[in-house]
């Protein structure tokens, strides 16, 4: 039987009084993507140096591969893409890629690392010419460079618009597709739902849930019921099985956890207007887990929003 590629047991760290990790417990075999989940302050990053050999836990065992995550590094079975970090200036992207894959003892390719992470064309710039997004590509050349087994990714995708963050997730998949383990952690719930195998929600230290996307969203058990409103609101919030109202407009988003108990009590109360009875998707899932939303906006919104600004 293979050993998992990642196998976090009862791992706990804090920082002064903040606990960050709290008895943590994760296996991930080989092969599998997973995103890590969770709101600002859960311990992702936490738990993403523990992992890296970075961060030291105060109790608990960190195995990558059966073995020390130092290990793993030295031998060139695990690579890692920072949120952010400095990138070496006045030299070309090939000659960069080239000069890290050297301290590998069997790297990939150069020009085969530079066409995953769709940097063929930029090979020949200067590192300090680039852009934040084509920087950002940089740094998953390097994390590749070494042909790990698995890939550690914090917030891989922060920097990059629309257009660049799809070109980042094909290479993502064309990496997958040979049978590597992928780590990553991200705030764009949209990612999580569309390229992750297993998403793991933490929370506080902990984990709330783990599976797959529907399976989350199942454990979630909430359903969104919405009807146009006029007038008061707040008898909306007694209503058999919902747990949050949000009122945008002149239209009320009731989560729930009986969509059926509670269209009927609507019933009732004669106030089923323009009715819409949608499943929860993992937005939904997320807040219900945790309590709180996504500290960032989805890729779309986000997007949408840097549109608007650049019209202004």
């Amino acid at each position: 039987m293979s050993v998992n590629a990642v196998s976090l047991e009862e791992v706990t760290k804090s920082f002064g009084a903040v606990r960050a990790v709290d008895g943590l417990s994760l296996d991930i075999p080989q092969g599998q993507t997973l995103a890590l989940l969770g709101p600002n302050g859960a311990g992702k990053s936490t738990t993403i140096g523990m992992l890296l050999g970075l961060t030291v836990p105060d109790a608990g065992r960190v195995r990558v591969f059966g073995g020390a995550p130092s290990v793993a590094v030295r031998a060139g079975r695990m690579g890692a893409m920072p949120q952010e970090g400095g990138l070496i200036s006045r030299v070309t992207v090939r000659e960069l890629v080239a000069f890290v894959a050297g301290a590998y003892a069997a790297p990939l390719p150069v020009a085969d690392v530079l066409a995953t992470a769709r940097l063929t064309d930029l090979a020949g710039r200067r590192v300090d010419k680039l852009s934040g997004g084509q920087a950002q590509r940089v740094r998953f050349a390097l994390a590749l460079a070494g042909d790990p087994d698995l890939i550690v990714l914090d917030e891989p995708t922060a920097a990059l618009d629309v257009e660049a963050r799809r070109e980042f997730w094909d290479g993502m998949r064309r990496y997958a597709a040979r049978g590597k383990t992928i780590l990553f952690s991200t705030h764009y719930l949209e990612e999580a739902d569309e390229h992750a195998d297993r998403i793991v929600v933490i929370d506080r230290g902990r984990v709330v849930a783990d599976g797959t996307s529907r399976e989350i969203k199942r454990v979630a058990a909430l359903t969104t019921v919405s009807l146009s409103v006029d007038g008061e609101t707040s008898w909306l919030g007694r209503l058999p099985g919902v747990t949050m109202v949000e009122i945008r407009g002149r239209r009320a988003h009731l989560r729930t956890t009986d969509s059926d108990a509670t269209v009927m009590a609507l019933a009732e109360a004669r106030a089923v207007r323009d009715l819409e009875v949608s499943p929860a998707d993992l937005e939904d899932a997320f807040v219900a887990l945790t309590g709180r939303g996504a500290a960032s906006p989805s890729p779309t919104t986000a997007a949408r929003g840097a549109e608007e600004e650049s019209a202004a």
